[in-house]
């Protein structure tokens, strides 16, 4: 019996069919026999496919389906990379998935990046069919593409192998990764962003490089990958779970962490399908021509963004068909065909429903809080008392009393000197005071940038003056302008005090941070213009730019210097560990502001809210799911810092300097978690009796009118909530 019923998915385009079809059967069976992929005896002793087994699953159809449009020896060849890449998962399953073998896991995927050549480099001899087949795939491929897609095809693929490793692992120890985790890892071991590689190849069009890792671009792909992975997670559950004993499928993480019956976790599942799809669409239709006018992409290059893009969505709808047909999954209704009923599951309707905002500033009352789980102790600065009387002079000398935006008093229950004594305790007097003014300028741009320009919303007016501050970061010294207001004149102040030191790689990556942390208050003024309550992941993600992880992570790397390599932060423990302790910081921000943002400010973006939302619960439920997030982040943190991160030193053979500065690395980010929650603890920021006086009904006393970009049409009382 089947395990659960299938939902009704959204396929907002119609699937075609590429009129090669034949062909590409028959050429792709005649290759899988040429690198010895029929027949190919796995430990068990039975064999991994049969030639009857390949033609059922039909990946010749797949590739059809999701590339309706390139002509024939393309199709051959797409069709080629997919039935190499559902070998090699079936084979790695059967060698090592079911046998546990992980040493012997690690040497084959170790021998396989070899046959990834660069210019001038040569693999070795094919062992096996998996090896025969990337050699061949790989010179029939790379000569027609440019080399920033390979370096982009080189990664995606890398990841889709390597960390087939993580997944072996979590069987191992019988773990099921929480939401957040799955979502982030299915997209490097799922090899939907392979995919969209191999699309650029099969439409004739790459996207320029220079616009290639844009949120815009990005988006594009992190929400065809997760649609893709989120509906064969549907179609796959009943083979991969019930009959094969895997435990990496999104109705399987949904079923354990919100205890769920498994017909109510593929809904979830679906539902979330569903959204990452119109994110994809509000992102193709707003994001990305904005994007081709900034960067003023010339018009083959926006002809080419717009194939690509065609041809996610084909893939898209192509992918569902073959799902529908494939044998390799489970794929009947209960009456044995797909509805095609025009329903409101059918046609979106539902989630695009949750999306639209509510009306702001309802009267939710005062959030009352979870137990937070903390097992690191917070270590506070001997300075703090010094800083606390610095504070707000430097606020004061950079004019943020004078704008509107705040007072001494807000300032002072602000309390950001106690916040940077937690968060780098063992700092002197001196590097407290420049943390303590960095975490006084975010927060202040915090509050500047929703009353300044989302009240009007006015993303256009954000974008210029969040764009303008990087004219304040010179990476060579080059001039200045002029500030305009407080909050360009506290970064100039910063800027000079902080980047003298350090090298120009780390220069350039400590402006990143800020840029990213501004770009993201844009988006969250311009989720404002459209009455937008954020798809959730997406939300997640965004979190932690808009909370500004990155700015005060960088000011801890700051004084590692270039110690760790950039591509260590790639690894998937690095990566997972940092983003873990920004979501626990993160998520730990919305269950204080949760009065502050929603009643008193009108806004959407807070995880409790978005949890409402989609989810169609009330907020003491959405609070419990934010909380019971929070505890699974910091359960997978401990576990990366305690297991996970010693191993990753000793497979990649980290010499002493490198192993200490990663393991301070980690202990900063428990300092860093500590001191963030104990700080929200201890802040009148939000109190209802802050609250009630930071937003008194009468508009504040102005000493005189906001300046800068987009200021023009301020009148008094428009910031009055």
């Amino acid at each position: 019996m089947q395990a659960f019923t299938l939902p009704e998915f959204y396929v907002p385009h119609p699937a075609r069919m590429n009129p090669h079809l034949e062909a590409a059967r028959a050429h792709s069976m005649a290759w899988a026999r040429q690198m010895g992929m029929l027949d190919s005896p796995a430990p068990s002793g039975d064999v991994v496919w049969t030639e009857q087994a390949l033609a059922k699953m039909d990946y010749a159809l797949l590739c059809a389906h999701t590339h309706p449009d390139c002509d024939g020896p393309s199709l051959d060849l797409v069709t080629d990379w997919y039935v190499w890449v559902f070998f090699f998962d079936d084979d790695f399953l059967a060698q090592f998935k079911y046998t546990r073998n992980t040493e012997g896991a690690k040497a084959y995927l170790d021998r396989l990046e070899l046959f990834m050549t660069g210019p001038g480099e040569t693999s070795p001899e094919p062992g096996n069919p998996a090896e025969a087949g990337l050699k061949d795939l790989w010179a029939r491929t790379i000569p027609s593409m440019s080399e920033a897609w390979r370096r982009r095809f080189v990664t995606s693929t890398h990841n889709l192998m390597v960390e087939s490793l993580w997944e072996l692992d979590n069987i191992d120890r019988g773990r099921i990764a929480n939401p957040i985790e799955y979502i982030q890892m299915r997209r490097r071991v799922g090899g939907a962003p392979w995919s969209a590689n191999l699309i650029e190849y099969a439409v004739g069009a790459e996207v320029p490089d220079r616009i290639a890792v844009t949120r815009p671009m990005e988006v594009l792909r992190d929400t065809f990958a997760d649609a893709v992975h989120l509906r064969n997670d549907l179609f796959s559950y009943q083979r991969e779970v019930r009959e094969e004993g895997e435990n990496s499928n999104a109705v399987l993480v949904f079923e354990e962490f919100l205890d769920r019956s498994t017909q109510e976790a593929a809904d979830l599942t679906n539902d979330l399908l569903t959204s990452r799809l119109q994110q994809f669409e509000n992102t193709a239709l707003v994001e990305v021509p904005a994007l081709l006018a900034e960067y003023d992409v010339s018009l083959p290059e926006q002809i080419a963004v717009g194939l690509y893009v065609k041809g996610l969505q084909d893939w898209q709808s192509g992918g569902h068909e073959w799902h529908t047909r494939s044998s390799r999954y489970m794929n009947e209704s209960p009456d044995g065909t797909e509805s095609r009923l025009l329903s409101p599951n059918r046609l979106g309707l539902v989630q695009r429903a949750r999306q639209q905002a509510p009306a702001p500033f309802a009267k939710v009352g005062s959030l009352p809080l979870p137990e937070f789980r903390m097992p690191y102790p917070v270590r506070t600065s001997p300075h703090l008392a010094a800083a606390r009387e610095y504070a707000p002079e430097w606020a004061r000398e950079m004019g943020m009393f004078e704008e509107g935006v705040w007072d001494e008093r807000r300032c002072r229950s602000l309390d950001p000197a106690h916040c940077a004594a937690m968060i780098d305790a063992d700092a002197d007097l001196e590097r407290l005071k420049l943390s303590t003014d960095w975490l006084t300028w975010g927060t202040y741009g915090d509050d500047y940038f929703p009353l300044m320009f989302g009240l009007k919303r006015d993303p256009v007016a954000a974008k210029l003056s969040s764009d303008r501050l990087s004219l304040f970061m010179p990476l060579d010294g080059e001039p200045v302008p002029k500030p305009a207001n407080p909050f360009e004149r506290g970064l100039v102040d910063l800027w000079n005090r902080t980047t003298g030191p350090l090298t120009p790689h780390a220069r350039a990556g400590f402006r990143r941070a800020i840029e990213s942390m501004t770009a993201s208050w844009v988006w969250e003024v311009a989720n404002r213009a459209q009455n937008r309550v954020p798809d959730p992941v997406d939300y997640v993600e965004m979190r932690r730019r808009t909370f500004g992880s990155d700015l005060t992570k960088s000011l801890a790397l700051l004084e590692i210097g270039d110690v760790v390599p950039p591509e260590l932060h790639q690894n998937r423990v690095l990566s997972e560990l940092d983003t873990a302790a920004q979501d626990y910081a993160a998520f730990s921000n919305d269950l204080f502001s949760y009065q502050k943002e929603i009643e008193y400010e009108g806004e959407t973006h807070n995880l409790v809210h978005v949890v409402e939302r989609f989810l169609a619960v009330d907020r003491d439920e959405a609070r419990d799911i934010t909380a019971r997030l929070m505890n699974a982040r910091m359960d997978q943190f401990r576990q990366l810092a305690d297991e996970d991160l010693p191993r990753m030193c000793d497979d990649l053979g980290l010499d002493d300097e490198v192993r200490v500065a990663v393991t301070r690395y980690a202990d900063h980010l428990k300092d860093w978690m500590a001191g963030i929650l104990e700080w929200h603890r201890n802040c009148a920021r939000y109190t209802p009796e802050e609250l009630e006086r930071a937003h008194a009904p009468e508009p504040p006393s102005f000493s005189r009118v906001p300046s800068g970009l987009g200021m023009s049409a301020w009148r008094i009382g428009s910031g009055a909530r």
